[in-house]
């Protein structure tokens, strides 16, 4: 390779980027706007649910378990029905997402030790918020009825009792559960993939659609040169964008980077060689603009979002989708991420991740070159 020659590429990419305003909002504005939306709108936490109460004790002790609700951030009281008719009315109306029926002689049967069942319809619309919130359900009913067994007993003159079981839980690398730091790390994925794939993508396919690319098909310049001028530039503003998402990241939703800041830097680097690569790939199949963009958002948009185990776990996928996902880079690069974000380790425990990377950077990457021999360059 020629270093002139790159850089000759190089400069007149640069001056190309800054001069379209369009470029330059789709490489550092988009991946701000993209950060915020997701960041801000999805959201794997269940709490403030709309809670619906049909007391038919109205006793001080069905008011006590009432209160048990009340007093922390998953539930929010809708309304206190009157009247069973008015519970499968709420829940129709999505007025509330679970009703609680207290029956009559609750508070008598509690404080004699004695069994009470407790009545709790959830919507089942969305299956996963309905079960998170039968589960929370569930576990401060448990608790509740701990107390009350333990005052029946100090009632009944038995002292001293304590649980055979001391359950104290901990919770490794994100303790307070915060959705925020799960879905940040693959937000990062999914901005980088679109951005730097879809940057390359348009900018070859501009150099076609202007007649520009035969001049640089008679000239000296060749593939991997004209890769690798036309790629650079990309790769810098990607270094830069990603910075810019992870210090927005640190700001609004308090994720901070409990790794190496440098084994960060190595894995961004070896990502978005192979996604410049893989744009430079599908520059190869598209003539004009509109089919390199529709083309780089279907193949980056849904794979990435779907399959990359950024929301969805691979387990609970089918085995011919999951051997899918062992093509996306995205996959390794959010594993790899999660693993220095989150838990702070070393190459030592995601250097497969890094290897897998490097594999596809170098398999695109020599496409690349091979279909635009292929073209007459």
């Amino acid at each position: 390779m020629n270093a002139s020659r790159i850089a000759t590429i190089m400069v007149k990419e640069l001056r190309q980027i800054s001069r379209d305003a369009a470029t330059l909002g789709m490489l550092l504005a988009v991946p701000l706007f993209l950060l915020l939306m997701f960041g801000f709108a999805i959201s794997l936490d269940v709490k403030h649910i709309q809670l619906a109460v049909l007391d038919n004790d109205r006793t001080p002790a069905s008011r006590e378990f009432l209160q048990f609700f009340l007093h922390s951030e998953y539930f929010e009281l809708k309304k206190v029905m009157t009247s069973s008719a008015e519970v499968d009315g709420l829940l129709d109306e999505g007025k509330a997402l679970v009703a609680l029926v207290i029956p009559r002689g609750f508070g008598r049967d509690a404080a004699n030790g004695r069994r009470v069942e407790i009545q709790a319809v959830a919507d089942g619309s969305n299956g996963t918020t309905a079960a998170t919130a039968i589960g929370y359900v569930q576990a401060v009913a448990a608790e509740y009825s701990q107390r009350a067994f333990v005052r029946s007993l100090e009632r009944a003159g038995v002292t001293g009792m304590r649980s055979t079981i001391d359950f104290r839980p901990r919770v490794l690398f994100n303790p307070e559960l915060r959705s925020a730091n799960f879905l940040v790390p693959g937000l990062i994925v999914l901005i980088l993939m679109m951005s730097s794939v879809l940057s390359t993508t348009i900018s070859i396919v501009r150099e076609k659609e202007r007649g520009t690319m035969e001049q640089i098909s008679v000239s000296p310049v060749k593939p991997l040169e004209l890769i690798v001028g036309k790629t650079v530039p990309y790769l810098l503003m990607g270094l830069v964008a990603a910075a810019t998402i992870l210090a927005t990241s640190r700001v609004l939703f308090g994720v901070t980077v409990r790794g190496s800041w440098v084994d960060l830097g190595i894995v961004t680097l070896v990502f978005l060689i192979g996604c410049l690569a893989f744009g430079v790939l599908l520059s190869t199949l598209s003539d004009s603009q509109q089919v390199a963009f529709l083309l780089s958002a279907l193949l980056t948009l849904l794979p990435t979002f779907i399959l990359s185990g950024f929301v969805f776990p691979f387990r609970n996928m089918p085995a011919v989708i999951q051997a899918v996902s062992y093509v996306l880079p995205g996959r390794y690069y959010l594993s790899a991420l999660r693993a220095i974000m989150l838990k702070g380790v070393g190459f030592r425990d995601f250097g497969d991740q890094v290897l897998a990377l490097g594999a596809f950077a170098c398999v695109t990457g020599a496409l690349s070159v091979l279909r635009l021999r292929g073209r007459g360059k």
